[in-house]
């Protein structure tokens, strides 16, 4: 897998060339300007950016009055604090009212590392996919990141975009086209299937090329929109592989894999599962790497997970 840039830095490119072609992109930021990537951006074009300084519930208020006469706005902020501290801003200004805010959350999941606990947003896929009317997209790598900036760009409803800090590889087949509301079918397989989304999905397609060497056919799904689940392609694989393991840097609680669980159930597929996730508990401190070790987010344990399922069929 070639290495990439940071997701974060392509959506600030991407977002910028927007930006410079239509006068309505505007950016509401509190205090991430930096963080963001977006320097850039504010001092080439002032006057397409507010910052409010950190007053997140302020980002949301007034980029939904900015979508409401017309303007394409980008609210961003860390996701641990623009989708806590303004989740009712979120939920009754931008969804409610179906204004067109693309809220992006950045430094998403364990991205601050050791800034541990306070800093992680390990509960805002399942926040927000207990509201109404808002898409949730979690890229995996360069290319997903930057067609889902181009697509949220024309969206007439609201997304919520989840980006990390990590230089990403590249793991998105050009021959698989992007769209939203469909999942990317990295790697096929026939024995078992890892559906992962953001910067869990590298792994999952690690783990499914050193089972490779063993024998074992895994497909890997990028699923980039979390909500809504592209029902359709985790069915097929369930049915086509036989079992099935979900990847995320959520909670286990409301994210990605209960999500995957709750379709497998309602078309009555009792195949082989495993939800690999956050568990319940304080968080241990360290590198984004780190922690992921540490909760079986890793080549080894994936593919330790993916024999335990086959062997138990």
């Amino acid at each position: 897998m070639a290495m990439g840039k940071p997701n974060l830095d392509i959506f600030a490119e991407t977002l910028l060339s927007l930006a410079r072609s239509d006068r309505d992109v505007l950016v509401v930021t509190s205090d991430s300007r930096g963080s963001g990537r977006l320097s850039g951006y504010a001092q080439e074009l002032p006057e397409q950016i507010i910052e409010t300084g950190i007053a997140e519930q302020n980002v949301i208020g007034i980029s939904a009055g900015l979508a409401s006469a017309g303007k394409k706005v980008f609210a961003v902020s860390p996701a641990c604090f623009i989708t806590a501290r303004a989740l009712e801003q979120i939920k009754n200004d931008v969804c409610y009212s179906d204004h067109p805010v693309r809220v992006v959350g950045i430094s998403a999941g364990v991205s601050y590392g050791a800034l541990g606990a306070t800093h992680h947003s390990l509960h805002d896929i399942a926040a927000l996919r207990a509201i109404h009317n808002i898409t949730i997209v979690v890229p995996a790598d360069n290319l997903e990141t930057r067609e889902a900036i181009l697509a949220a760009y024309e969206a007439p409803h609201p997304l919520y975009i989840r980006l990390g800090k990590a230089p990403m590889p590249d793991v998105h087949p050009a021959s698989e086209p992007f769209r939203l509301r469909t999942c990317a079918r990295i790697r096929d397989g026939h024995d078992v299937t890892y559906v992962a989304c953001g910067e869990t999905v590298p792994v999952a397609l690690g783990a499914a090329e050193a089972l490779a060497a063993q024998g074992v056919s895994c497909r890997v799904l990028s699923m980039h929109t979390v909500k809504p689940l592209d029902e359709q392609a985790l069915v097929s694989a369930a049915r086509e592989t036989g079992a099935v393991i979900s990847v995320e840097e959520h909670s286990a609680h409301g994210g990605l894999g209960e999500a995957c669980a709750t379709v497998l159930l309602r078309h009555g597929l009792h195949v082989p599962f495993d939800l690999v996730a956050i568990p319940d508990e304080h968080l241990v401190s360290g590198s984004q790497n780190e922690v992921f070790r540490h909760y079986g987010l890793s080549v080894e344990s994936l593919a330790a997970t993916a024999m335990r399922l086959i062997g138990g069929r």
